[in-house]
């Protein structure tokens, strides 16, 4: 009687045994493919952010020395007319293009012209107005080289206005509404194409000199 129930019984071979080991190791295999994709996906993306972060600082300006500003008529009720300041690379690392602006000779009326190239727009803020891509002009301080790229070492002296309203593209007092007078809080907001931006906040003194140091 047991060997009749047993005859129809079927036991599990060794070729069943290693199909589904087989099985087990193409599905372990996939699970590890997917995993070791995963991890070197974010490993990439990681570098990039650290490489991105890394160029944004590389190109972000350092304000170094004085703000001078110039003024067109001094006392208590004088104008500022020109702001000059001078900027340098933080870290010495990736150049910035400071081609200068176009003047806008048809108005000179103290902003890049229209049609300008230039890569660094500085903008003015203050409690009554707000004037974006002021016309400046570029002096290079000390070891410089001749082209317009702010590189490791050197310092460029940036001058926000010509020294004569309404002439050369203009200056402060025909770029603002409201002119720059005494006893005032603004700030110079420099872009670059990348990096941080410099932002450079003054307050005017209570009487205006022809030439000031502004603190």
């Amino acid at each position: 009687m047991l060997k009749k129930f047993l005859r129809h019984e079927k036991g599990i071979t060794g070729l069943e045994t290693a199909i589904i080991l087989i099985a087990f190791v193409v599905v372990a295999a996939v699970f590890a493919y997917t995993t070791l994709s995963a991890g070197l996906f974010s490993t990439q993306k990681s570098q990039e952010a650290v490489y991105s972060g890394l160029k944004e600082a590389q190109s972000t300006l350092e304000l170094k020395g004085n703000v001078i500003a110039t003024a067109n008529t001094t006392g208590a009720a004088g104008k500022i007319q020109q702001i000059s300041f001078t900027v340098t690379n933080v870290l010495g690392g990736e150049a910035i293009d400071f081609t200068a602006p176009s003047a806008n000779t048809s108005s000179n009326n103290g902003r890049s012209a229209t049609s300008s190239t230039n890569k660094v727009i500085i903008n003015y803020v203050d409690q009554d107005q707000a004037v974006n891509d002021l016309y400046w002009t570029l002096t290079k301080i000390g070891g410089a080289d001749t082209d317009d790229l702010l590189e490791n070492d050197e310092k460029f002296k940036i001058t926000i206005g010509n020294s004569v309203a309404g002439a050369g593209g203009g200056n402060l007092i025909d770029a603002l509404g409201t002119d720059l007078t005494i006893n005032k809080e603004f700030s110079l907001i420099v872009q670059t194409p990348v990096g941080a931006v410099l932002e450079i906040e003054r307050t005017t003194p209570a009487w205006i000199d022809a030439i000031m140091n502004l603190r």
